[in-house]
């Protein structure tokens, strides 16, 4: 292309693709020849995008509240070298508020022929599956002055998993899990238990427990031991709809209760147990069943992680039915909803006498925190009224889960995180009472 002057050299920048120039084509107006004749040859000497080559290796899951790494691979065919700025752009869930352009964004360069790998550092702040955007590539010429943009898409997907926070809890309670079948000196006897072994009678014991039998054969006197029964059925149910969907404290009440359904199952699951899952609103959401002692916590993460909240009335009716389905035979029926008094006269009560009758039913609910803050405070006529207003909601609740304890119902009623520990708690009491 001749350059002879400057109607001619504008002429031929207007010819190129907008936004190729650092400057503003304002500026571009009043710029003289040499100057744009150097802008023309540094955006011809930029190495092009479109025939660039990407590829993504990295995590594909990762738990709430860690780091995920993704590296993504710039392969230059071209015959110039790439000198390029690049951002790799994903869901804003994907990081921490702030940090976004620090970690998507990368500089790079790239001789021809070769490639380099770029580590892109996801700290993601909801679960879920997040999917990479497009890539958005700028090669910059050698002088800098004008560039080349276009985008590519390479599809990745990092799956994020629940946190299992209170997987803290699970020493404590599988040393209480020891002692209640046996494996320590605390040995003890209930209604549906399992004979484990003879010993000595110790004075203290029950009489009931002695084995005269045994008795006869030997000089002491000898008695029956028990362990509690093993490969049991539990049913873990949540409930997803709209109530789950309210926060307490940080996090969703759906999430505090996922929290407390991992925790039970990583206890129920040592001590010889079955447990399945149900999520359901108006249908079911996620299933889980089937599964073997160690392969139903990965299975519950991998159906927990995409699992949200639906804003719509969850159906008792219909969450009965599934639940009778799921557990043919006599279960542990763990029902993971709210305590508000209107779902469950309305909803749950009707339909209990059908679980009841052939299941042992344990209903746990988040309490929110705040409420019984509210419930303490004084000093105003405003934390008055809110210290009322806490302490007959409290009440309610109260009422609810007596409502509940009349029909046979267990109920676990604790703040997030006292929830989880709360339930193994209740699930060990069942256990040593002999009601599983």
């Amino acid at each position: 292309m001749a350059l002879t002057g400057r109607t001619a050299l504008l002429a031929a920048l207007g010819s190129l693709p907008v936004g190729i120039f650092a400057p503003s084509w304002t500026g571009m107006l009043a710029v003289n020849a040499p100057l744009s004749l150097a802008i023309l040859c540094d955006y011809a000497l930029a190495a092009p995008v479109r025939t660039l080559r990407f590829t993504r290796s990295g995590d594909t899951s990762v738990r709430l509240g860690d780091t995920a790494d993704v590296q993504l691979t710039v392969t230059n065919p071209a015959g110039r070298l790439l000198r390029a700025q690049l951002r790799d752009a994903w869901p804003p869930s994907s990081w921490v508020t702030g940090s976004e352009q620090a970690a998507s964004r990368h500089k790079v360069t790239v001789p021809p022929g070769e490639r380099r790998r770029l580590t892109t550092t996801l700290r993601p702040t909801r679960r879920g599956d997040p999917q990479a955007d497009r890539i958005t590539v700028r090669s910059f010429g050698p002088l800098g002055l004008a560039a080349r943009q276009g985008n590519h898409k390479v599809p990745w997907t990092v799956r994020v998993l629940p946190p299992f926070a209170s997987r803290k809890h699970l020493p404590s309670r599988l040393a209480r899990l020891r002692e209640l079948d046996g494996r320590t000196s605390v040995l003890i006897r209930g209604q549906g238990t399992e004979f484990d072994s003879l010993r000595d009678y110790v004075p203290g014991d029950d009489t009931r427990s002695i084995d005269w039998r045994a008795t006869a054969r030997q000089n002491t006197v000898a008695v029956r031991t028990w362990r509690p029964e093993r490969d049991r059925h539990i049913l873990i149910v949540l409930d997803t709809g709209r109530t789950s969907a309210g926060r307490v404290g940080d996090i969703p009440r759906l999430d505090a209760a996922m929290d407390a359904a991992l925790l039970l199952s990583a206890l129920a699951s040592r001590a010889g147990d079955r447990i399945g899952m149900l999520a359901y609103d108006r249908r079911i959401r996620a299933q889980v069943r089937g599964r073997s002692a160690g392969e139903i916590l990965p299975a519950l993460v991998n159906a927990f992680a995409p699992l949200e909240p639906e804003l719509v009335e969850t159906d008792a009716r219909g969450l009965s039915a599934a639940a009778l389905q799921s557990a043919p035979r006599r279960s542990l029926l763990v029902l993971l909803t709210s305590l508000d008094a209107a779902p469950i006269e309305e909803g749950l009560l009707p339909v209990l006498p059908q679980l009841t009758q052939r299941h042992t039913v344990l209903v746990a609910s988040v309490a929110d925190p705040h409420v019984e803050q509210m419930s303490r405070t004084r000093g105003s006529i405003e934390a008055v009224y809110d210290a009322a207003a806490a302490t007959q909601a409290k009440a309610q609740r109260r009422r609810t889960a007596e409502h509940l304890h009349r029909h046979g119902v267990t109920v676990v009623d604790a703040t997030p995180d006292n929830l989880a520990p709360a339930l193994a708690d209740a699930y060990l009491a069942l256990k040593a009472a002999g009601r599983l």
